[in-house]
């Protein structure tokens, strides 16, 4: 009995089992949601007969879900024998059976049944949800630690090559901190030696150095030894000329009117040696020097001021104007400097002065040694002041004229030069809108050369005197006397100042000689010889 009985009771619960399975497989639950929703949606669309049709059919798809579900509590029930699962039935199902099941509670209406119905449906669905997201973060967690312990993996990899690496560097670096030791002190030896020659060879340089300046004022007193040596000879031939004249006129002549006449006749010639004298030798040879160094100012110098004036300013004319001031400032300055030197020079030797030399010319005799003692800072100074006055120049706010202190420097230093001289070099006095001189001046390319007045000058003409050594150049245009400053056509560098050419002629006698030095508008050999030697 108890056999048969146990082998029913497994047919039924598998008999159940296979029940349940086909209601899963059927999903007619799923069904019944579907057909819900699609009623849902088409409801204010359908027909009353449509809507009536569809509940209907739904409630006949809910007729047999109830029909299985009620199959499989009896066969639930009957497994558990005759009174299998009472307790629960007349808990649970009896109350559906009743006919006011629905406003048995009192307070709970079928509406809010169907909603706790709802809420329960849709917790289970979050539960199942959560369930489902939490099966889902654990997987890519667990992938996402495999992931990270391959990369931990690959890092000990990494971390036990550079270990070995760093250990063999540290090797190998300690080799070569020996061998650089070693090489250090070797090139510390080396360097000792080294400096120990070079000082030898600074003192031998000191000593090829001092030879040198020796060498050069040797040859500075040979030359003017032997100028001075060939002047000399021209005075003695010109006194040996000079003499046979006289004697041949005091022979030829007997009368003592005559005689006085004769001697009246005879040229005074300077005392031969005498530093203030035309033909000294330190005055030839230093003008010749100064006149070469004026033509490289002209065509050097300038050119590198007006190429640095440019990067500030773009008015070509306005940059000539500066250059143009900026050396006539120069030469006054300095004049002025110099008399000013002279007159302490003076004033100290004329109260020791003994000698047959006259005051004057010791004085110039000491200028002629003492070239160098000059404030050339103070005059530099004085210039940039007097650029900074004028009201024919400007520059723009960010730049002063110091940005040509070196040119302003170097014309300053020639202008001392020059006016230290016995007879000295100075430039002509020149202003706007003056007549145009062709014996001082010649045209830029960019004037009109049918302009009788200059409109500003590029560079000033060197004089001695009234003498016209060195051309200078202007640029001429029309309407220039009415003080309008225009640019300049042609911003191109001009050439050298063009000498005056001069004639030469020969002469036997010292007096024709003198007469014959002077510059004639003729002839020249090149635009930068002097004009005089």
């Amino acid at each position: 009995m108890r056999g048969s009985i146990k082998s029913g009771s497994k047919k039924r619960a598998s008999k159940m089992a296979e029940s349940l399975r086909r209601l899963v497989n059927i999903g007619t639950f799923t069904v019944l949601q579907e057909k819900l929703e699609r009623w849902l949606d088409n409801y204010y669309i359908n027909t009353c007969d449509q809507n009536v049709a569809r509940c209907c059919e739904i409630v006949e798809l809910n007729a047999k879900v109830q029909g299985q579900l009620f199959k499989l509590l009896q066969v639930t029930a009957e497994s558990g024998g005759m009174y299998g699962g009472a307790s629960i039935i007349k808990s649970r199902l009896l109350p559906f059976l009743g006919q006011n099941f629905f406003t048995s509670g009192g307070s709970v209406t079928a509406d809010t049944s169907l909603s706790v119905l709802a809420e329960a449906a849709a917790k289970n669905r979050e539960i199942d949800e959560l369930q489902d997201m939490y099966e889902t973060s654990l997987t890519e967690l667990e992938a996402d630690l495999k992931d990270k312990e391959a990369e931990n993996q690959d890092l000990k990899d990494e971390l036990i090559d550079t270990k070995n690496e760093l250990d063999r560097s540290t090797r190998s670096s300690n080799s070569d901190k020996l061998f650089l030791e070693n090489e250090n002190r070797e090139l510390r030896r080396k360097l000792a030696l080294a400096e120990d020659e070079v000082r030898t060879l600074r003192s031998k340089a000191g000593m090829l150095t001092d030879y040198e300046t020796q060498i050069r004022h040797l040859r500075d007193d040979i030359a003017l030894l032997t100028a001075r040596r060939d002047s000399l000879y021209r005075s003695t031939s010109s006194f040996t000329k000079d003499d046979s004249i006289l004697s041949s006129t005091l022979r030829e002549e007997k009368k003592p009117g005559d005689v006085y006449n004769s001697l009246s006749t005879y040229r005074y010639t300077p005392r031969v040696g005498s530093p203030l004298s035309v033909d000294d030798p330190v005055q030839r040879v230093r003008q010749q020097n100064y006149i070469s160094r004026w033509n490289d100012m002209f065509s050097q110098d300038r050119l590198d001021a007006m190429d640095t004036l440019r990067r500030y300013s773009d008015d070509y004319e306005n940059n000539q104007r500066i250059i143009f001031l900026a050396i006539q400032e120069a030469f006054s300055v300095s004049k002025m400097a110099f008399r000013q030197f002279k007159m302490k020079v003076r004033a100290n030797l004329a109260a020791t002065h003994i000698g047959p030399e006259t005051l004057e010319e010791a004085v110039q005799d000491y200028v002629n040694r003492n070239t160098d003692l000059c404030d050339l800072t103070g005059m530099v100074a004085d210039v940039i002041r007097a650029l900074n006055r004028s009201p024919k120049v400007s520059l723009p706010p960010d730049a002063t004229f110091s940005i040509v202190q070196p040119f302003i420097r170097e014309a300053c230093k020639l202008a001392w030069n020059m006016s230290a001289l016995a007879h000295p070099l100075d430039i002509a006095v020149a202003t706007d809108a003056e007549l145009f001189d062709n014996n001082k001046y010649r045209r830029s390319y960019d004037s009109e050369y049918t302009a009788p007045l200059v409109s500003h000058h590029i560079w000033p003409s060197l004089m001695q005197g009234a003498k016209v050594l060195m051309k200078g150049e202007a640029c001429t245009r029309r309407g220039a006397s009415l003080g309008a400053s225009r640019r300049s056509r042609s911003p191109t560098r001009s050439t050298s100042p063009s000498p005056r050419p001069r004639s030469r002629s020969r002469s036997l006698s010292p007096s024709r000689r003198n007469r014959s030095r002077s510059i004639s508008p003729s002839r020249s050999r090149s635009p930068f010889s002097s004009g005089v030697w």
